[in-house]
């Protein structure tokens, strides 16, 4: 004992260090476990996975959907590149959920061939946007087979439908494509395009290639229509994508990843549009997370490992507030006591680690070494979000968007 009192310079007699100590291991352990379980994901993304399902040998109808909420200045430009679609122009609908646009889109949106549903109400929502169009379907007694979500901002390839056609046509239900940065304009667009990509290695690709379903990001997703107006009549009013997560884990459904069918979206550029979107997202994560828990056991005891490990994905902090109390700590430890700071620096190592797999190499240029001298920034930003939750998952939060140039940036 008095060897060990003697490395690590602490008195194991004093009860107070005990305590200290005690405490230490268990906030260790507790950023142990999720820099771990991102690992073992971000890791198993490396590996080659067939990507490209087979050519169907049935074309499928498609009910697309672009909610749009003041969108004027953006969605003309997004419908008109989506009929450029190489899939059969009679096989596939454009819904314009116009929610407060101008007459003038919307008759603009119109002479495109699409279909604009006008919602006018006090409640503004991707929810009950959503909900609008499967009535008004519905109503019409229309017959499509998927129904395709997308956002006002999103772009996407020729090929789009016809590589959804074929996943489903495989068998899947339900599909989420490879959501990538649109534009790299700003350092805080950088960063929202890497934390994009983190998310595609390791909770979509890296999922996956374990056999687990694949995270829903929001839009570029597909499902099966009985499904999606199943599960979407029932949700309530934000964080869709979550809801028909949990909604279709609950029932085993399998989530798929496509990562060979890029979906363009509009990253955030400044500060203030970071500090409200994540103040969102975290709302949704936590909402959501407590009223999965309920059906935990019941998911233990069938073997859903899929929901369980959904709901201890939404345990986790988020990665930059990981990082942020990881480096916190390993300097306050280091200051107090260096030989207790060793583990502290070596979880550090293994969550750098973690990120250089999953960040993909054709982000790793000048703009991103530049950018990341606003991590300390971003880190202050989310940390206080989390006294400003109340209410967030109600509210309606709009995200302004800027015109299309029509034409990504070259990885």
């Amino acid at each position: 004992m008095d060897l060990i009192n003697n490395v690590i310079g602490i008195d194991w007699t004093n009860s107070q260090e005990k305590y200290f100590l005690m405490a230490d291991a268990i906030l260790f352990l507790l950023f142990l476990i999720p820099v771990l379980y991102l690992l073992i994901f971000a890791f198993s993304s490396l590996k080659r996975r067939k990507d490209t399902y087979p050519t169907a040998k049935k074309k499928y109808r498609f009910a697309v959907l672009f909610p749009a909420y003041q969108e004027d200045n953006i969605i003309k430009e997004t419908t008109q590149s989506f009929f450029k679609q190489n899939y059969p122009r009679d096989l596939y609908d454009v819904f314009v959920i116009s929610d407060h646009m101008k007459d003038s889109t919307n008759l603009q949106l119109e002479s495109q061939t699409a279909i604009v549903l006008k919602l006018n109400n006090a409640k503004s929502t991707k929810t009950y946007a959503l909900q609008a169009a499967i009535r008004y379907i519905e109503e019409q007694k229309s017959i499509y087979d998927i129904i395709v979500v997308m956002d006002a901002d999103n772009l996407v390839e020729k090929d789009f439908l016809e590589k959804i056609n074929n996943a489903f046509y495989s068998g899947c239900s339900a599909v989420q494509t490879h959501r990538m940065a649109k534009n790299k304009d700003t350092s805080i667009a950088v960063l929202d395009a890497v934390s994009e990509e983190i998310n595609n290695s390791i909770f979509r690709k890296g999922h996956t290639i374990l056999g687990f379903s694949s995270a829903l990001i929001g839009s570029g997703m597909a499902f099966d229509y009985d499904l999606f107006k199943d599960n979407i009549m029932k949700a309530s009013d934000v964080g869709i994508d979550k809801q028909l997560e949990m909604s279709l884990l609950k029932e085993n459904i399998y989530i798929d990843y496509l990562e060979d069918v890029p979906t363009y979206d509009e990253k955030i550029r400044g500060k203030n549009g970071f500090y409200n979107q994540r103040r969102r997202w975290l709302s949704n994560q936590f909402t959501n997370l407590f009223w999965g828990l309920s059906s935990l056991p019941k998911a233990i005891l069938r073997g859903n490992w899929d929901y369980c490990d959904k709901l201890f994905q939404w345990m986790m902090p988020p990665r930059i507030i990981l990082l942020g109390f990881i480096i916190l700590f390993t300097l306050l430890f280091t200051a107090y006591n260096f030989t207790l700071s060793i583990k502290w620096w070596g979880l550090l190592l293994l969550l750098c680690v973690t990120f250089s797999l999953a960040i993909p190499d054709y982000l790793v240029n000048s703009k991103f070494r530049k950018a990341i001298l606003n991590i300390p920034i971003l880190f202050v930003l989310m940390f206080f979000n989390f006294f400003r939750l109340k209410g967030a998952n109600k509210e309606f939060i709009h995200t302004e968007h800027i015109v299309n140039n029509n034409k990504q940036e070259e990885p």
